[in-house]
């Protein structure tokens, strides 16, 4: 009897890891099963704090923190499930940092718009991606755009958020002789921000595992005992949906001043995704050595596009890869599986509401400042020596946070790239595309 207990056992096992291999086809990619899971738990454990950021970041445009943070999970979740099952990829996908503080700051603080006409915008950038996807659009786009510019985003969206992050926690406050100044680090919310993105940095650099998070835990946990933070449990039922599920007003985005965000959305997300995955494919050795082409880069492309329609539908900024999943392809994630343990870690973590409830405002602020250092390093791949390429770079970095407007950044390097080229005599740099969008961007500022 045990004997046969055993052999059906055996049988189930044998099953179930023929199924892992036809589907994600380990043995092909030199992986197995552990390899996966040790990679996916890696993966997410690098990039969940954005469960406990976005929350805090999208309910300052009025929405629900609650509902905001079950949209998250639920997302990251469809993104990142879509990653593993159609392009065997280990890439974790969630909400893009940046663009969710260009959502409820800019789109909605600064241009007034209601927070569901801005869901509205994120679906159409989605829906343009998803189209963009499957014909050769994205790729002329990509191509034809200078990388001058497209690092310059990455870093601009960085210094973006660098600029909330100090701005919630206290320690850059504004001045009306000098604009901004140096806020008082005698108040506890400006020293444990500060503290949080120290330990982050420490932890990051000495590569310990999980270490925004245990940043964020720790300044967390130092606030509930000095009594500034309330301990409201661990676990629960998941928050509703309810008010943030199909609620974007696609009618309401349809508007001739919403191109510039629609196009922001749309260009940030394209460039992070296609830099963030083409980056995770070399370290996770899937590109061909004999045709020198990225396998399934296509098909991540159209997986990563339609999660940010999914994400918009349930109350997300636009859902994009994360660079962090490096961390996972280090660990040994090669496939799709690992994806799908970063997936199913999402969902679990719709149960942890209260925690995502007692993280404090200061404990995110430093987490947002050292992500934003993070994406500021990639102006070193920018021309320096070469001012044509060089000012419109630091133009588009700098006018983000200056502004407080990714749209304006894009739309003031764009144009005086454009501008230095011609009147330099540099047109074979400017391409056909680069000439439209920045007769957009004109019109966008002198009649919008």
């Amino acid at each position: 009897m045990n004997n046969s207990k055993t052999e059906t056992l055996g049988r189930s096992e044998a099953g179930s890891a023929s199924l892992l291999e036809r589907l994600f086809k380990l043995r092909a990619h030199g992986t197995s099963v552990k390899s996966e899971i040790v990679g996916g738990i890696t993966t997410f454990a690098t990039m969940a704090y954005i469960i406990f950021v976005n929350p805090q970041i999208m309910s300052a445009s009025g929405m629900d923190a609650e509902a905001v943070f079950v949209a998250t999970c639920i997302g990251a979740a469809i993104g990142t499930l879509l990653m593993g099952l159609f392009a065997n990829w280990p890439v974790g996908l969630a909400p893009g940092m940046g663009l969710n503080a260009f959502f409820a700051f800019t789109v909605v603080g600064e241009m007034g718009y209601s927070w569901q006409v801005a869901l509205g915008a994120v679906f159409i950038s989605g829906i343009l991606f998803v189209a963009m996807s499957f014909y050769k659009v994205r790729e002329w786009i990509i191509e034809s755009i200078p990388e001058s510019l497209r690092f310059s985003m990455t870093a601009g969206v960085g210094l973006f958020l660098g600029l909330i992050g100090l701005k919630t926690a206290g320690i850059v406050v504004d001045s009306p002789a000098t604009l901004v100044s140096l806020g008082d680090f005698t108040q506890p919310q400006a020293l444990l921000a500060a503290i949080c993105f120290l330990i982050i940095a420490v932890l990051s650099e000495r590569k310990v595992f999980g270490a925004v998070l245990i940043g964020m835990f720790s300044v967390t946990l130092i606030g509930i005992l000095l009594g500034l933070v309330q301990y409201n449990g661990v676990i629960s039922s998941p928050p509703s949906l309810a008010p943030t599920l199909f609620a974007m007003d696609i009618a309401g985005a349809l508007n001739i001043s919403m191109i510039s965000v629609i196009l922001a959305f749309l260009f940030v997300n394209m460039f992070d995704t296609a830099g963030t995955l083409m980056g995770v494919a070399e370290r996770a050795n899937l590109r061909n050595k004999e045709t020198g082409k990225i396998e399934g880069l296509s098909k991540a492309l159209k997986a990563d596009s339609i999660a940010s329609v999914a994400g918009a539908c349930v109350g997300c900024p636009p859902v994009t890869s994360y660079v962090e999943s490096a961390a996972g392809v280090a660990a040994g994630g090669r496939t799709g599986l690992s994806a799908i343990v970063i997936g199913l870690l999402f969902i679990a973590a719709i149960f942890f509401s209260p925690l995502a409830g007692m993280i404090p405002a200061y404990a995110t602020a430093g987490a947002l400042i050292y992500v934003a250092f993070v994406m500021m390093s990639s102006m070193q791949h920018v021309k320096w020596n070469d001012f044509t390429d060089a000012a419109p770079a630091a133009i588009t970095a700098l006018m983000m946070p200056l502004t407080f407007s990714i749209a304006n950044g894009i739309a003031l390097g764009f144009i005086t790239y454009t501008v230095l080229k011609v009147a330099t005599g540099k047109t074979k740099d400017v391409s056909i595309s680069m000439y439209i969008l920045t007769a957009i961007f004109v019109a966008k500022l002198v009649y919008l």
